[in-house]
């Protein structure tokens, strides 16, 4: 099932549908947009997820869609780890990891980064339990969801942070 915390453009989902499970498949492939080509994903994808099923579905379906890097971290340590190596495009992050039960802390890390932190898209089978502030930071994509979902969504543009929308509202054209 996939809903919104944050609004997600590639999820037309309305309000009322609470689940999303047998016949509701071909509804959310009729809906989510197919990518005409890979030119709009990103290169570079960490997947911060501690079910091996699920992280490598989702692992083979950005492959399969041309993302080219695809780097899977099943501990909050190694997903730290793995950003001190090199920073992502974009995260996909399970915020109840089976080390830690705030996942979304690795989120507040990374938007120090500043203005060109990685995209981050949250995934979570209970997405009322991540506080409110949080959840602004990314996309919430409550599972289980279909990964052409996902790779949907990375196909949209990343949303601007308020500075960026008040520069260019400001901005001579």
């Amino acid at each position: 099932m996939a809903t919104l915390g944050t609004p997600c453009p590639a999820l037309p989902f309305p309000e009322d549908r609470a689940s999303t499970t047998g016949a509701d498949t071909e509804w959310i492939r009729d809906r989510v947009k197919k990518p005409k080509s890979s030119s709009k994903l990103p290169d570079h994808i960490l997947i911060v997820e501690d079910d091996a099923v699920i992280s490598l579905t989702i692992e083979q379906a950005l492959l399969d869609a041309g993302v080219s890097t695809v780097e899977i971290c099943p501990t909050t340590d190694e997903a730290l780890a793995a950003l001190r190596r090199k920073q992502p495009d974009v995260i996909v992050l399970d915020v109840h990891l089976a080390d830690r039960d705030d996942g979304w802390a690795i989120a507040e890390l990374v938007r120090t980064l500043g203005p060109d932190s990685p995209r981050i898209i949250f995934s979570t089978g209970m997405p009322r339990d991540i506080p409110e502030n949080i959840a602004a930071m990314g996309c919430v994509l409550e599972k289980p969801y279909e990964p052409d979902v996902l790779v949907a969504l990375l196909n949209e543009p990343k949303r601007k942070g308020i500075i960026s929308r008040l520069r260019g509202a400001l901005s001579p054209d």
